[in-house]
């Protein structure tokens, strides 16, 4: 006898709870191997293809292509057994609300460990909490068929769930006790502007509350209600028109970085200009000796050297502590430019790394970033950014923080232009270094100090050997 179970969207980590379905990997009736991906998603992170710990028929799919969902809403059913085969396809699955919990089956261990999907004997599960005529009805003690409703008129049956699309959402929140959402981050912001959970319709799956949800909360409650006497006279706004663009996953994720940034964060800006030309020939040497090292490696080396000069720098504010938190290791970011969009993969301890090992932890990183597979941990974390953006054949610029970072270092692009060299006007090839910095860390003597230092070592590469 087949046993169908329920896959859900699990936790990605990293504190992500919401993600965009890319592509299907299977179709309603294929069969599926323990630990076979079998949707693909976009996180506001990365790209990842999700495992199901189950192996079987798949009875049905939840979510379109392009459709955001949130964490613990359910992707595939699959039943589960030698004598799973779809009687009726897609519309032969049951509803997920009329499924019972079964209990994991310990003859099919899943490699791949999920949050939420163990390998072998099986963990506690969440308890799910399953509405009855409106009454929360607490899971039962053991698996079984749940217990028929009071006596009353049979209802219609229900129309089957088409492939691909969840039923409709059911509202599961008590008339008291905890109201269900969608993570302890959700309550807090709640709890923080003093919107009152109950008052809040959840749009997740059966009434979950959502970030967004408290979001819209408390924009709605910073707006005024206007005057009887003005709201009588005034015309309704006409709509905007043009192309919308929803700001999410990715895009939404440097929107909100950036808001935050720009919000929290009084920078300000130096910058220099500098002879890049012998820098350039150090490289050239560098290369014909070995391996080749890019000049975004030599340029992340001598951050890290004028980090360690002016460690205040490679820090953080806590603004509920009112304290800077200067940090001992740097994690360097470098900004890179996808298909995807902007993301800024991280080199984990850079400070412990020569030029020789940057440049190929950057062509790793940067190679995963265009291929979309970048984890969630190599996307996080940094302490100081590196943007090179001469890549685009741009001078100059004034680049916003990588929030909670406390600076950043752009790079513009290397020109040949006239510069006074040793009393003597010559050709030489000039690059403008700009700093960018959280005025609350340090002032502009450290600031300056900090650029001044990069501006030597690229003038004067020898100047670096004082730190190998």
């Amino acid at each position: 006898m087949a046993e169908v179970r329920e896959f859900a969207l699990p936790d990605l980590g990293e504190g992500l709870t919401e993600a965009e379905i890319v592509r299907w990997l299977v179709s309603v009736g294929d069969v599926v191997a323990v630990d076979q991906p079998v949707v693909e998603v976009e996180t506001a992170k990365a790209m990842v293809e999700v495992p199901c710990p189950y192996g079987g028929v798949v009875t049905a799919r939840f979510g379109e292509e392009g459709a955001e969902i949130p964490v613990g809403a359910p992707l595939v059913t699959v039943a589960v057994g030698a004598s799973a085969v779809p009687a009726g396809g897609p519309a032969a699955a049951a509803p997920a609300e009329a499924r019972a919990d079964a209990p994991a089956d310990t003859s099919e261990k899943s490699g791949n460990v999920l949050v939420g999907y163990g390998t072998g004997a099986p963990a506690a599960r969440r308890r799910r909490v399953r509405p009855a005529n409106g009454v929360p009805v607490p899971p039962p003690a053991a698996p079984a068929p749940e217990p028929a409703a009071p006596a009353a008129p049979a209802p219609e049956p229900a129309a089957p769930v088409a492939a691909g699309r969840p039923a409709a959402p059911v509202d599961i929140r008590p008339a008291d006790g905890p109201v269900p959402v969608i993570s302890p981050l959700v309550r807090r912001l709640a709890r923080e502007h003093g919107v009152d959970l109950r008052q809040v319709a959840g749009s997740g799956p059966r009434g979950l509350i959502l970030r967004a949800d408290v979001e819209r909360a408390v924009a709605a409650a910073r707006v005024e209600p206007a005057p009887a006497a003005a709201t009588a006279v005034s015309a309704p706004a006409p709509a905007a028109h043009g192309e919308r663009i929803p700001l999410r996953g990715l895009r939404g994720t440097v929107a909100d970085k950036l808001s935050t940034s720009r919000r929290e964060i009084p920078d300000a800006t130096c910058w220099v200009d500098a002879d890049a030309t012998e820098l350039l020939a150090a490289r050239r040497a560098m290369n014909a000796a070995g391996p080749k090292i890019s000049l975004l490696a030599l340029l992340a080396r001598i951050c890290t050297a004028a980090l360690a000069r002016f460690p205040e720098l490679n820090a953080t504010v806590d603004t509920a502590a009112r304290e800077i938190v200067r940090l001992p290791e740097v994690h360097l970011g470098f900004a890179a430019q996808t298909d995807r969009g902007l993301v800024v993969p991280v080199i984990r301890d850079a400070h412990t790394r020569g030029a020789a090992g940057l440049s190929e932890e950057i062509a790793r990183l940067t190679e995963s970033a265009r291929a979309g597979r970048l984890t969630p941990a190599e996307l996080t974390g940094g302490t100081f950014t590196l943007n090179n953006y001469g890549v685009f054949g741009v001078d100059g610029s004034t680049p916003i923080i990588n929030h909670p970072e406390a600076a950043m270092l752009g790079v513009g692009r290397i020109t040949p232009r006239p510069w006074v060299h040793e009393g003597e006007l010559a050709v030489r090839q000039v690059v403008q270094l700009s700093f960018t910095f959280d005025h609350r860390v340090c002032d502009g003597g450290t600031a300056g100090g900090f650029l001044r230092y990069v501006a030597d070592c690229v003038e004067h590469p020898a100047v670096l050997l004082r730190t190998l």
